[in-house]
């Protein structure tokens, strides 16, 4: 959002620079042109008078010098012509030279050596003829013209004998216009630099206490309740959603602290007097005679049992959600070696059997500590409750193969597995397939391996196995490259 924000500020301005800057060096442009034609007509005028004055020969030898020194130290083309159009004098030499000849005699020699060619000069000299002075002339730009021809009438109203035309080269003024052009570019250039630094601070300024919401957003959403805004800048609007932001996490906290507290708090109050009541159940056993009375005592002392043993998972569920234990670099490949190890006796106890196969060397995670080996201790206790005798359960570890960086440890078996439609159900908290209700246990262990996984930024997925039984598969981080 901050890129698009800045791109569509620097888009204005630079449009913005660009119609400050267009009209302005088109005006300079239109002015240097009106200066040269004020500056040339003056010349002409003059010629003009002394073509009109032009009785005898020193007559004309006096106009004849008066626009060579005049063509000669401009550089530029001068030709007088009478009422007919033939030429009475004419000085200069080079292409203004030759744009005044061909203006004199209409004739187009060379069109790209006069601005607009013959066409232009010709209909100079003819409006001359008729009374009247050039008053316009094309806009000079640094590509050119090269040359104008402007033309003054000898002479006035109906006793117009002639006309005087110059060519007049604009090297210098389109040298001036290209250098007034650089400065205008030049200056457009650096408003537009000095705006868009402007545009980038107030671009930071807007966008960071939105940053700084959204960082706190995507804390709070992993599980961090301690997440805030801290950034106190930005508009007032912004400020206002900071603190808004702030009042609505600091009452989600308390009222989620709250919720977990009871349990935990329950959880354990409850297990004194439950331990206190399965040790009265044990005492009183020697006393009970031989027959249904037993047997009814044995099942009221196993619900005990599982009573207190759902009692330590909710606690163990509860200090989980509430942890606030910072996340570190845990070696996954040597966590899962050993409780394979560990947990191996166990297995071969149950008659089935446990195999290590595909542990990638170094594998490391960023997660909660010990997190992998709480999560497979999970995973392992689940498989040898529910995978029959006989059966095998395969740990691996490796990195994703999709080249994300991410540690998996997939623990598979070939039990009976559950349905598809069950599969999302394992790991909601006291989650029981119809078939294996009178399996041991509290049904929180994948709800507590689920949550540790979350809490350390990776996740749990469980999936059918072929041609029967269950995957598991336990995604973490990588650590940061340091």
């Amino acid at each position: 959002m901050r890129r698009r924000l800045l791109a569509v500020l620097m888009v204005l301005m630079g449009a913005a620079a660009l119609l400050l800057c267009i009209p302005l060096a088109d005006a300079y442009a239109r002015g240097r042109t009106e200066h040269l034609l004020l500056q040339r007509r003056s010349e002409a005028v003059r010629f003009a008078d002394l073509a009109d004055r032009m009785r005898s020969a020193a007559d004309r030898a006096e106009l004849s010098a008066e626009i060579g020194r005049y063509a000669q130290l401009y550089g530029a083309g001068v030709a007088v012509v009478d009422s007919a159009g033939a030429t009475v004098a004419r000085a200069g030499t080079g292409p203004a030279a030759e744009a005044a000849t061909d203006a004199a005699t209409d004739a187009a020699t060379d069109p790209g050596s006069a601005a607009g060619g013959p066409s232009e000069g010709a209909e100079a000299r003819r409006r001359a003829l008729t009374g009247r002075s050039t008053d316009r002339l094309p806009t000079l730009r640094p590509w050119g013209p090269r040359t104008v021809v402007l033309a003054e009438p000898v002479g006035r109203d109906e006793r117009v004998s002639g006309a005087v035309l110059l060519a007049v080269p604009t090297e210098a003024a389109r040298r001036d216009v290209t250098v007034r052009w650089s400065l205008i570019a030049a200056g457009a250039f650096g408003a537009f630099a000095a705006a868009a630094l402007v545009a980038a601070g107030i671009t930071r300024w807007l966008m960071r206490p939105v940053l700084d919401l959204d960082r706190a957003v995507g804390r709070l959403t992993a599980g961090s309740l301690q997440a805030r805004a801290v950034s106190d800048t930005g508009p007032p609007e912004l400020r206002r959603l900071r603190q808004h932001f702030n009042t609505m996490a600091e009452a989600m906290a308390d009222s989620i602290g709250r919720q977990r507290d009871f349990v935990a708090d329950a959880s354990h109050q409850l297990r004194n007097p439950l331990a206190t009541l399965v040790l009265q159940l044990e005492n009183v056993e020697p006393h009970i005679a031989p027959g249904p009375g037993l047997a009814e005592h044995g099942r009221a002392l196993d619900e005990a049992e599982r009573l207190e043993e759902l009692l330590d998972g909710l606690l163990a569920l509860a200090r989980v959600e509430s942890g606030t234990a910072e996340l570190g670099d845990e070696d996954v490949s040597r966590a899962v070696r050993e409780r394979v190890a560990a947990w191996t006796p166990v297995f071969r106890a149950a008659g089935v059997e446990l195999v290590a196969a595909g542990l990638a060397e170094g594998l490391r995670a960023r997660a909660l500590p010990d997190a992998a080996g709480r999560i497979l201790d999970a995973l392992l206790d689940n498989a040898v409750k529910f995978v029959p005798r006989g059966g095998r359960v395969e740990v691996g570890a490796t990195h994703a193969a999709d080249a994300s960086a991410v540690a998996v440890v997939r623990v598979a078996d070939d039990g009976p597995g559950v349905p598809e439609e069950q599969l999302p159900l394992l790991l909601r908290r006291f989650a029981r397939s119809p078939e294996h209700q009178n399996v041991p246990g509290s049904g929180l262990g994948l709800a507590i391996a689920d949550e540790i996984a979350r809490i350390s930024g990776g996740r749990l997925d469980v999936r059918g196995n072929e041609p029967h039984g269950l995957v598991v598969e336990l995604r973490l981080p990588s650590p940061p490259p340091e």
